[in-house]
């Protein structure tokens, strides 16, 4: 009797010692299954900042954060398309990612700026590393929400075609074959990035009927067969360094070039000043001459060569081209049809069942000064902390801050209780 009350108890030990992480712990995965994660994702969620897909970006993106979350709760698999260790990567344009680094401008004087790392990107982490095993991390830059069932994306997007399991797999097809127990979907930017960054010249913006059964359909496979998810509105991104850094009135101006445009300007009862004045711009709908002063809340993009404005009169005897400004309204077109796009994806999380991110509230946060261990993240192209280098996406410790949106969501959800990410010691951008 004793020696089957021994043996029960060393079963019992055996048995307690083997319980998932979770159990007895302040963790639990609550309603979800974690065993088999997806993120599914754009530019944003794929690790793309400092203008390039490199290694280090990856591994601090918002997928990898979520499942470092889940591996604390349950440990399971995370499959990623990394790129190989100690690249500089690539951009959209063949160049290398951007470091900070002293670079001298036209007028000879030298600061801290963001240069590429080298002169070209590395072309080779673009060779299919597809071994086999579905990614778990289908997080694409560029992808919209329209490309997800395109059976010819690949031979579009170097970035899938260096992932995708075959020439002719879709990115539905990719991520099906994971059969995801839990995902998250960060898709809809992309959907808007073309037109953003053109100037509102190039592209389109997303048809909302179209956005809505491409999205309806995508998680209709992706709930099939019972799992849980989160899914995020889309930010306004207008607020990023990329659109801000130079002000519609950063033009200052000295007594003689003060002199200089009001002889140019003043027969079209345009006048300036000594000290800040707006910049001038291309509006064909101004006047016969199709110019006028930029005006307060208009945008102008960090791709106008600064070289150009500061030694060459760019912005001023010559506006600036439509191309390197946003005025207020396409600012406004793009900020309703946001609104449309993303009053769909909160009805369609209703309707599924799912967690929801407010991502545009956490991006209205950063551009109010998000408070972090003391200090107040904003903006600021460098200075404000919260960005990358390249003025768009956000680096490592901001990915992490947005990743615990994504975690709260779930935990609340689905009664689970994930780990927030510590961002404390995350780094905000790369020195030489």
């Amino acid at each position: 009797m004793n020696s089957r009350l021994y043996i029960f108890g060393f079963l019992l030990v055996i048995c307690i010692s083997c319980k998932p992480k979770f159990e007895g712990s302040e963790y639990s995965p609550g309603e979800t299954n974690p065993e088999r994660f997806l993120m599914l994702g754009g530019t944003f969620a794929s690790g793309y900042t400092d203008d390039a897909l490199f290694r280090y970006g990856q591994e601090h993106s918002i997928a990898s954060y979520i499942h470092k979350s889940i591996n604390d709760v349950s440990p399971t698999t995370f499959n990623q398309p990394l790129v190989e260790e100690g690249s500089v990567g690539i951009s959209t344009n063949g160049l290398s990612r951007l470091i900070l680094g002293y670079k001298t401008d036209c007028l000879n004087e030298t600061s801290l700026s963001p240069v590429r790392e080298t002169a070209m990107g590395d072309a080779n982490i673009l060779n299919n590393i597809y071994g086999g095993a579905p990614f778990n991390n289908m997080s694409i830059p560029g992808l919209r929400t329209g490309n997800v069932f395109d059976e010819d994306y690949s031979n579009q997007n170097p970035y899938f075609a260096r992932m995708s399991s075959s020439p002719t797999s879709s990115v539905n097809d990719d991520f099906s074959t994971l059969n995801p127990t839990l995902f998250s979907v960060f898709l809809g930017l992309d959907d808007f990035m073309p037109f953003i960054k053109s100037g509102a010249r190039n592209d389109s913006l997303p048809d909302p009927t179209l956005f809505e059964n491409n999205y309806r359909q995508m998680l209709d496979n992706l709930t099939s067969s019972g799992a849980k998810g989160v899914i995020s509105t889309i930010p306004d991104i207008s607020s990023a360094p990329y659109f801000t850094t130079v002000g519609w009135n950063d033009l200052v101006l000295d007594s003689a070039n003060n002199a200089t445009l009001n002889s140019i300007y003043n027969p079209l009862e345009f006048y300036f000043n000594v000290g800040n004045n707006p910049f001038m711009i291309e509006d064909p709908s101004a006047n016969a001459f199709g110019v006028r002063p930029i005006e307060d809340g208009e945008l102008i993009l960090l791709s106008v060569p600064l070289d150009s404005v500061k030694c060459y009169k760019m912005g001023t005897i010559f506006p600036f081209r439509n191309e390197f400004i946003l005025t207020n309204p396409e600012l406004q077109e793009i900020r309703t049809h946001l609104g449309i796009i993303n009053d769909i994806i909160r009805s369609l999380a209703f309707e599924y069942n799912l967690a929801l991110v407010d991502a545009e509230q956490f991006f209205s946060n950063i551009d109010s000064g998000f408070p972090f261990n003391g200090i107040n993240m904003g903006t600021g192209f460098i200075s404000g902390g919260a960005y990358g280098l390249d003025g768009i996406r956000f680096n490592a410790r901001t990915n992490a801050l947005l990743t615990n949106e994504f975690i709260k969501s779930i935990n609340q959800k689905y009664n689970a209780s994930y780990p927030m990410i510590n961002a404390t010691n995350l780094d905000s951008a790369f020195f030489p």
